[in-house]
């Protein structure tokens, strides 16, 4: 089952990889639809088969590429986690597992946050991050 899931990954990965792209324009504070792999024990990992799940876009670093993080819709306590608000839903940023990705993994624009959530993620990854 395991090999069946990663040779699904492997054709939509060659598909992301070939995408044009140039119609997809992303700032910091939207979320987003990215295709993300399957990752191993604890880490966050895609739902359905299109590998995907919600992200944040944390930083723009350019047209291509940003560092995101992903979401939750589980509840979730702790230093490395923050809560905000995503149309109407209650979701929980995952602040320890912060990535750089590029735009050909991004799907559909689905929210973008409010001011003041974007503002207490930024504090509280600053905090984990000490800086």
């Amino acid at each position: 089952m395991e090999i069946e899931i990663f040779d699904k990954w492997n054709e939509l990965k060659k598909e992301i990889h070939d995408k044009n792209t140039d119609n997809i324009y992303f700032k910091e504070s939207e979320i987003w639809w990215a295709s993300i792999w399957k990752n191993i024990k604890s880490e966050s990992f895609w739902k359905w088969e299109s590998f995907r799940r919600p992200v944040l876009i944390f930083k723009k670093l350019s047209s291509d590429i940003c560092i995101v993080i992903p979401l939750s819709s589980k509840n979730k306590t702790w230093t490395w986690f923050c809560d905000c608000d995503l149309q109407w839903i209650r979701r929980t940023a995952l602040l320890y597992q912060i990535k750089m990705i590029h735009k050909n993994r991004f799907q559909r624009k689905i929210w973008e946050l409010d001011e003041l959530d974007f503002e207490t993620i930024k504090k509280k990854l600053g905090k984990l991050l000490n800086f």
